[in-house]
């Protein structure tokens, strides 16, 4: 959980400045109590954290300490006495029934070795202690409160007595079951875990925040805490979130004799856990082992951790130890130490994306940060810059989590040149000379020129990739290197291409060049919402052209669709129908879509709604929601070949709301509406028309 930038010197000053006299220690007492209160507030209810985690334990540890060495001084409002973090004015508040406490943080193997003397000399125990090791995992606390299986409440950590009820927006959350499964539960069940986004989503949903021209996040820990928080459950539900659970709240009711025992039930009820990366040791000497593993997997695993968990693995040995002002003594957080390294900003380039969007990135003296050589660093968009205050010749702490993109978190000032000059965004675009503009209302400046030859190279890249035309063995690296030898300056360009221009590239050999014209060639006949996807459609994601496929199952009424009926389409609104006329009126992406059909492009048609045996349902609106027995896309389509249509969101023109497992906000929306609900075995029964 990076606490993001500034802080440094606050702890250099913090290690030069030991009080030597009872007032110099009250006066830094006061001094630090009133930083952490601030930097809680920026990092729990603002979301905008201004030191890292490490910077903020450095200034903990020295407050724990002042007080201990000062007892005087020690108060109830003390950071050291309470969780941290205050609940949000918005949301409606609930008291915790078992205090959410925090872990103590260590930095190093030697302290888990420390940890764990610590818990035997206080058990009064010789032997070895069995622990449980798990992942700490780096997203948003949340605590899941169930009556008789059902989900009642959801609850973030706030304050650790009290927390923000966010029931409706974790409730949107595939990962968290709406009903416990099976049938040995507690009349009263609380469980808690982390909600958090995957690296490849957090990627995801940073491309359509700045396509769409809105801020984007940090980190996906940022994106998660967030998202949590927001107003409207409408808007957590369009975002991959996930929830791991891993500890109970209060034990009534749970008989188990061991935390691995009770990771176990939770899968078995229908939970997500980090199980699989969980490790049950025999000794302290093995959990620092697994610390080591766990580190050497971090940025393999598909989402962040910063650190190791260690649990005292028995319960009755939990409860002996039972817990101190903010922390239980039965657990501890063994952190990685932080992933930052110290470099100088040669230059401050503007990159031109695919939309026009105009990005700024710093390059950077290369440096080592968490064994990978860093030499750019994205700084987002001209109001981060301005925030940050990042200037050429600065030197700067940079930061690397996961595959997140390496970001500058803070400017060490007292290093920079007299002579710097603030970076000012250009008025034209770096690569085509043309105007670039700020729309209202976004933070991005783009270039205003649809032939822009940065903006067709990113185009190109985007209508080869994965989720649109699929041409695998075509990499960003050859795409440029063709756009640069103007063999392929359009999508056309690419159906034309022979092997022997391929050869006439550096590094290419026949095998190589033979597998990139066949891969061009297996993608000649894409389902019709990869092809539209593929066109690059500003605000046109892979949803809204699955939408658009569906409803008008072909290219020519498409193209020829107007504002007004393309807004009859549940999941387009104006400002989206608006890009779609607009694209479709430029005569150039016209012209490319018949060159494309010319030179043997064949985007295929959704299945036929026209069936033998009836058109079951014809007429009908569907939402699908939830975990189902057949994959999303799949029932889409079946529904469509048997008449049906499909939407992403309950409204009163919805016929069936079809709910699997973990359904979520739809289920709550269609019950409100008085939608029927259909489970699997319902919608088979429809089918056949009984």
């Amino acid at each position: 959980m990076d606490r993001g930038a500034v802080g440094e010197q606050v702890i250099m000053k913090t290690k030069e400045q030991t009080p030597s006299s009872e007032r110099q220690a009250a006066k830094r007492i006061d001094e630090l109590r009133r930083l952490l209160l601030e930097h809680d507030y920026k990092y729990y209810v603002l979301d905008q954290p201004e030191i890292t985690d490490y910077q903020y334990d450095q200034l903990f540890q020295e407050l724990k300490g002042l007080e201990e060495a000062h007892p005087e001084y020690l108060t109830t409002d003390s950071p050291t006495q309470r969780v941290g973090g205050v609940p949000l004015s918005q949301f409606d508040k609930a008291p915790h029934r078992s205090p959410m406490l925090s872990l103590q943080n260590s930095y190093s193997p030697e302290d888990i070795l420390a940890f764990d003397e610590r818990v035997r000399k206080f058990l009064k125990f010789n032997g070895d202690v069995e622990y449980l090791c798990e992942p700490k995992l780096d997203g948003l606390a949340i605590e899941l409160i169930y009556e008789n299986g059902e989900l009642i409440q959801a609850l973030t950590r706030g304050d650790g007595e009290v927390g923000e009820v966010v029931t409706s927006n974790i409730r949107t959350l595939r990962s968290v079951p709406l009903k416990i499964k099976g049938s040995h539960w507690p009349p009263r069940l609380e469980v808690r875990g982390e909600v958090l986004m995957l690296k490849e989503d957090f990627r995801q949903l940073n491309e359509q925040q700045q396509e769409s021209g809105a801020t984007t996040f940090a980190n996906p820990r940022n994106a998660a805490a967030g998202t949590i928080r927001q107003l409207d459950p409408k808007v957590v539900a369009q975002r991959p979130l996930r929830m791991f659970c891993y500890s109970p709240g209060t034990r009534e009711g749970l008989e188990f004799e061991s935390q691995m025992k009770f990771m176990e039930q939770l899968k078995s009820w229908g939970f997500s856990t980090v199980g699989h990366l969980s490790r049950q040791v025999s000794n302290a000497q093995e959990a620092v082992a697994y610390y080591h593993e766990l580190e050497g997997l971090r940025h393999s695993l598909p989402f962040e951790i910063d650190g190791m968990v260690l649990k005292v693995n028995s319960w009755k040995l939990q409860e002996a130890l039972g817990n101190i002002a903010r922390s239980p003594r039965w657990a501890n957080a063994a952190k990685f130490k932080p992933e930052q390294a110290l470099t100088r900003i040669k230059d401050i380039v503007v990159q031109v994306g695919r939309t026009g969007a105009l990005t700024p990135v710093a390059i950077m003296e290369p440096v080592q940060v968490g064994g990978v050589k860093v030499t750019h660093a994205t700084l987002h968009n001209e109001q981060e810059i301005q925030r940050k205050d990042v200037r050429v010749g600065d030197w700067v702490l940079v930061h690397r989590a996961g595959d997140v993109i390496p970001e500058i978190i803070e400017v060490v000032l007292d290093r920079r040149p007299k002579d710097s000059q603030v970076f000012q965004m250009p008025y034209s675009c770096p690569a085509c000379g043309s105007a670039s503009v700020q729309v209202e209302g976004e933070v991005i400046r783009r270039c205003v020129n649809p032939l822009c030859p940065a903006m067709s190279k990113e185009s190109l890249k985007h209508f080869a990739s994965r989720r649109a035309m699929n041409i695998d063995k075509l990499g960003d690296k050859i795409i440029e290197a063709l756009f640069e030898a103007k063999l392929v300056q359009r999508f056309s360009d690419l159906y034309k291409l022979k092997v022997e221009d391929l050869l006439s590239l550096e590094r290419q050999g026949p095998k190589s060049a033979q597998n990139i014209i066949s891969s061009i060639a297996k993608s000649q006949n894409p389902k019709l919402d990869r092809f539209i996807y593929a066109l690059g459609i500003r605000f046109v994601g892979d949803q809204t052209a699955r939408s658009l496929a569906r409803h008008f199952a072909a290219l020519d009424p498409l193209m020829s669709a107007t504002q007004e009926e393309l807004e009859k389409i549940e999941d387009i609104g104006p400002k989206v129908a608006q890009s779609i006329t607009q694209a479709f009126g430029q005569k150039e992406l016209v012209e490319e879509i018949h060159r494309l059909l010319e030179l043997g492009v064949k985007p295929q048609s959704p299945p036929s709604t026209k069936k033998e045996g009836g058109m079951p349902l014809q007429g009908l609106s569907f939402v699908v929601t939830g975990t189902l027995p057949m994959g999303r896309e799949e029932v889409h389509e079946l529904i469509a070949s048997l008449g049906g249509k499909t939407s992403s969101s309950v409204s009163r023109k919805t016929s069936y709301l079809l709910a699997g497992e973990s359904a979520g906000s739809k289920l709550e929306k269609a019950q409100e509406l008085k939608i029927k609900i259909l489970n699997w075995e319902d919608f088979q029964n429809l089918l056949k028309g009984a």
